[in-house]
């Protein structure tokens, strides 16, 4: 069974793409007709296939546009699975929303699918869903738990909104998804009542019953961290101003060598954007890792599409020098800096091999 799935996920991959919609709902119906748990088929194929998409991009293997067409056919796919084996309810309700700002839905449509096989009752509210209208859901329908999926540490500061929003009227959360961290530190970090590292993960979470954490702080811990604050404010408060002072600098720099074309200029602001957002979002929670994985990601998305690291020491080097006035700030730049320059010399070491 177990080769004959990873053949599957082998076809499903090629056909999503392809965007071969009707290929892919054949090919995932055709095998639960034959037996396979439906759940199998979403962790198993479905799951995979499309972390596979997201490591195709990255290594540039793959465009965007053939990475979101596979996007596409994967969430049509998880539907038809959805419209195809339709379980009665046996235990509680549950809301199932993507973070404010959120827009990677289809990991937290797979859990919510997921926990709708196990027998909850599900309402999947989909992406991006507003505090105060989850609220407003929450209310008209009374649902035991808010399963809240985050994909982006970068949405962090809302989820902890949404999390605490959800427990003043008395519905704990149980948060999953990559943006709260791989082991679930953010999770906790923000007060969620559970955290679950995977779909079927979330689903037994909720069997067993809620919370998951130990009680924090019991004079043992960690001291507590106190989240955002005054850096915090400042970089949400003036980012557009920020980063066209960060544009308007690296725009002198790179003049004497020709200057940026208008794809460059284009590039380079959405990929400042991003530093800004993950800055911010590491200063909220006090956890340089967050920055310093990211700078080293970008780093090797950018190598793949032959752009060398030195790019991206030299935009954290211009936001260190503009952020005269936000020290804890700085002091993550620099470790990003650092992260950056290594990349650099395992690229300057590849090139010499």
């Amino acid at each position: 069974m177990t080769q004959d799935l990873e053949a599957a996920t082998g076809r499903y991959l090629d056909l999503i793409g392809r965007a071969d919609e009707y290929g892919a709902v054949d090919l995932v119906l055709g095998l639960i007709d034959e037996g396979v748990p439906a759940e199998d088929v979403l962790l198993r194929i479905v799951a995979p296939g499309q972390r596979r998409v997201g490591e195709l991009w990255a290594s540039n293997e793959w465009s965007v546009a053939r990475e979101h067409g596979a996007t596409a056919v994967s969430e049509r796919v998880v539907a038809a699975v959805s419209g195809r084996v339709r379980p009665t309810a046996t235990r509680g309700r549950v809301a199932v929303a993507c973070a404010d700002g959120e827009y990677h839905a289809l990991p937290t449509r797979i859990m919510a699918e997921v926990l709708r096989l196990r027998g909850w009752h599900v309402d999947f509210l989909g992406a991006s869903v507003p505090g105060p209208h989850l609220i407003t859901h929450l209310h008209q329908t009374g649902p035991e738990v808010v399963a809240l999926g985050c994909t982006l540490p970068t949405r962090l500061p809302r989820a902890h909104a949404t999390i605490a929003a959800c427990q003043a009227v008395g519905i704990p959360v149980l948060a999953g998804g990559a943006g709260f961290g791989v082991d679930g530190r953010f999770a906790r970090l923000l007060g969620a009542d559970a955290w679950a590292p995977t779909a079927d993960a979330a689903a037994d979470r909720l069997a067993a019953g809620l919370p998951s954490f130990p009680a924090a702080h019991d004079g043992h811990g960690d001291a507590p961290v106190h989240l955002g604050g005054e850096e915090y404010a400042y970089l949400t408060r003036h980012r557009a101003d920020l980063l066209a002072r960060v544009m308007d600098t690296l725009k002198e720099a790179y003049a004497p060598m020709g200057g940026y074309s208008a794809r460059q200029l284009e590039h380079t602001a959405e990929d400042l954007g991003y530093i800004a957002d993950f800055l911010i979002a590491a200063v909220y929670v006090h956890d340089a890792a967050l920055f310093t994985d990211f700078v080293t990601w970008t780093c090797q998305v950018l190598l793949a599409r032959k752009v060398p690291a030195e790019s991206v020491v030299l935009g954290l080097r211009v936001f260190h020098d503009v952020l005269t006035d936000c020290p804890h700030a700085r002091a993550l730049l620099n470790e990003g800096v650092a992260a950056a320059q290594m990349c650099c010399a395992d690229q300057r070491t590849e090139t010499s091999v």
